[in-house]
């Protein structure tokens, strides 16, 4: 990772008082302060333009088999520091990421006999806050069996929130949107994943509020790294969220670990307006620098095509057994002819290994999975080297039916068999419970294990898509091999759960998911109705909305999932073909949670922008101000746009294309239908 610019300024003070301490934002919008108590506790505020967002909340930790640490203690020190450094991003949103904050490290030790120490260190960003504990190594406490953390938000209202719970298992819900004391996690039972483990009313993050004095609040972590996943316990009558970490059955205790060790940082962003949000660098900015260098010698973001839909409305199967196997050597040179006539990168192709007869609904479902073996009806050397030949790229299926120990006891000979393929991504699934019995997906047993594929996978040149996964918290900053993961209610409910995904879904999670970082949902259905595979099942969504997703969803790898035969003939192919997947620059033009959202991006190393706007069941006009554009270059300008008859539900497919031209400091009109939406290529002309 290039460093561009550094400056840095670090001043240190000692203070033995009572006293709280203050440090701003550089822009001097946000304020926080800590404190000490009346019960020797640490505290915490934030202010924000001189309102207080978050007042005085919890600091501390929880142990089995030792009192807490968190009262009778005393300040031991604190230190201040700045930093403001610009640093590059390989891939992603953009292309370069401003590093700006002030830091305040407290340190507290307790007041009795053998005193046990820890610190907070605070860094307080223009986007909002992140903070961290700091157990340093001291004679005792030499290991730490947290079962939880104190860590406390205590709101100064109750806000809008939307949420999905705080499931230890998945985060494949829908939002709900309520106010903060109508949370009731434990009554989330519509659209309930396969593998759900929802114990108490808490909610998962990234978890997005909006206060009556319009201030926008999203809670999350960054750099979730050998530690347990952090969900947010509602407390309705007092109006405050503290952290409930994701636990084992098979042990007492949710975290272990030798000291010293720092926890991951709790997030907080903060804006007086929606989009700002999304425009935030805050996650990333709280992870370490890249560990393991270069990543573009092996991997190339792309728009990829797939043996996967096609199982999904039952057209094939995954398996080998009852003739309708999709994962054959023909089929997928069917697909691969595809890709390269459309500007297609990649090509994913599911069921291709043995074992699918036996990888879901059976408690023995270790070895099943062996990830080197081949159907007899598909030639995995011969679909490589005809995709080599045809310039697409396959990405390795692995699907572990979530037994993990399998997995990790496979992983290298899967991974040299890759190798020796030159085969550089693959989708990891994690389906079901996890094997071993007593762990969950979210617990810290399985982000090691999360963290273990990402660096295994380094160290093959292969870049990992996963699916059922730990969430994101910004580790693709430190491992930029960590390309995009699932992590959210994607589009394949469309195909088979009741109701599938509302078109008030991907306007939230935009807002939610999303501010964590890159999404595979699959967008790009042009079959909405999913006719004639079945009735009682669509899309609830305008064609014209699944290109705008294209823009909107952040991710480096995005798929054109549907049928082949759902795109010939279609003039709307154009967008997906043209569309970029790795920006220089991205705007968020306008958007509210839950309801709309209109994003910008500029393709690295090119000069097009490409424009997409969604909204949930309410028609929309908007005006967008062309900006964001280069000055003095004209654009052709290419509207792909919702037809005045467009409905999500009535008539979805309808649509239109408008061809202009235009230049920095015009306003584009569109009109947004009912679960519509409309996708723009912007094209300067050639001098």
């Amino acid at each position: 990772m290039k460093l561009l610019s550094k400056t840095v300024l670090c001043l240190f003070s000692l203070s033995l008082s009572l006293h709280a301490e203050d440090i701003t934002s550089p822009d001097g919008s946000i304020t926080l302060s800590c404190n000490l108590n009346e019960n020797g506790s640490a505290v915490y505020q934030v202010d924000f333009h001189g309102k207080t967002v978050i007042a005085p909340s919890a600091l501390g930790f929880t142990f089995l088999d030792a009192a807490p640490l968190s009262q009778h203690l005393r300040v031991a020190g604190s230190r201040v520091a700045s930093e403001d450094d610009t640093w590059e991003l390989p891939w992603g949103e953009k292309q370069f990421v401003q590093n700006r904050y002030n830091e305040l490290q407290m340190d507290f030790v307790e007041t009795g006999d053998a005193p046990r120490s820890f610190s907070v260190i605070f860094r307080v960003f223009d986007d909002g806050i992140g903070f961290r504990y700091r157990l340093p190594e001291q004679p005792n406490l030499a290991e730490a069996q947290i079962t939880d953390e104190l860590t406390q938000f205590r709101m100064t209202s109750d806000p809008d929130c939307w949420w999905i719970p705080g499931d230890w298992d998945s985060y494949e819900h829908l939002y709900n949107h309520t106010k903060l004391s109508q949370v009731n996690a434990l009554k989330e039972t519509v659209g309930t994943p396969l593998s759900s483990s929802i114990l108490e009313n808490a909610v998962n993050t990234p978890v997005t509020m909006k206060t009556d004095d319009g201030i926008y609040l999203s809670f999350h972590e960054a750099n979730l790294t050998d530690y347990a996943g952090m969900t947010l316990k509602v407390d309705t009558q007092n109006l405050s969220l503290s952290s409930s970490l994701v636990g084992s059955r098979n042990t007492a205790y949710k975290v272990k670990r030798e000291l010293p060790f720092s926890t991951p940082w709790r997030t907080v962003q903060i804006s007086d307006n929606a989009p700002a949000l999304i425009d935030s660098d805050l996650i990333l900015n709280l992870n370490e620098p890249n560990k393991i260098g270069d990543v573009s010698t092996y991997f190339t973001p792309m728009k990829y095509v797939g043996i996967w839909w096609d199982m999904h409305v039952r057209t094939k199967t995954w398996q080998y057994e009852g003739g309708q196997h999709g994962a054959t050597t023909e089929y997928a040179k069917e697909l691969i002819d595809f890709a390269a006539q459309n500007n297609l990168g990649g090509i994913l192709v599911e069921g291709w290994n043995t074992g699918w007869e036996h990888w879901i609904g059976f408690d023995d479902r270790e070895g099943v999975f062996d990830f080197v073996t081949p159907y007899p009806d598909y030639d995995l050397a011969e679909v490589v080297r005809y995709g080599k030949s045809k310039g697409v790229e396959l990405i390795m299926h692995h699907e572990t039916s979530a037994a993990v120990t399998t997995y990790d006891e496979c992983m290298d000979n899967a991974f040299t068999l890759m190798e020796c393929l030159g085969v550089h991504a693959v989708k990891t699934g994690y389906v079901g419970d996890v094997i071993p019995r007593g762990e969950y997906h979210h617990g810290q047993w399985m982000v090691n294990h999360y963290r273990r594929v990402i660096e295994k996978a380094a160290l093959y040149n292969i870049a990992v898509n996963a699916h059922e996964p730990i969430k994101d918290t910004g580790i693709r900053r430190t491992y930029p091999n960590a390309i995009a993961r699932e992590g959210l209610r994607g589009q394949e409910y469309n195909a088979w759960s009741p109701g599938g995904n509302p078109p008030a879904h991907l306007p939230t999670v935009a807002f939610t998911r999303m501010l964590s970082g890159p999404i595979d949902f699959t967008p790009g259905v042009f079959n909405i109705k999913l006719d004639p595979y079945t009735d009682e099942y669509q899309v609830n969504t305008t064609l014209a909305k699944q290109l705008a997703l294209y823009v909107v969803i952040l991710s480096p790898i995005q798929m054109v999932p549907d049928l082949i035969e759902n795109y010939q003939g279609e003039p709307a192919m154009q967008f997906i073909r043209d569309v970029a997947v790795d920006w220089q620059e991205s705007h968020t033009l306008n958007g509210e949670v839950g309801q709309y959202v209109t994003i910008a991006r500029k393709e690295r190393n090119g000069d097009r922008w490409f424009l997409g706007s969604i909204t949930d069941e309410q028609p929309r006009d908007m005006e967008v101000a062309l900006d964001f554009l280069d000055p003095d270059t004209l654009y052709k300008v290419v509207i792909y746009a919702d037809a005045p008859d467009a409905h999500w539900d009535d008539n979805p497919c309808s649509y239109t294309i408008t061809r202009k031209t235009m230049r920095k400091g015009d306003a584009l009109k569109l009109h947004l239908a009912p679960g519509g939406g409309v996708a723009v290529s912007l094209t300067p002309f050639r001098k």
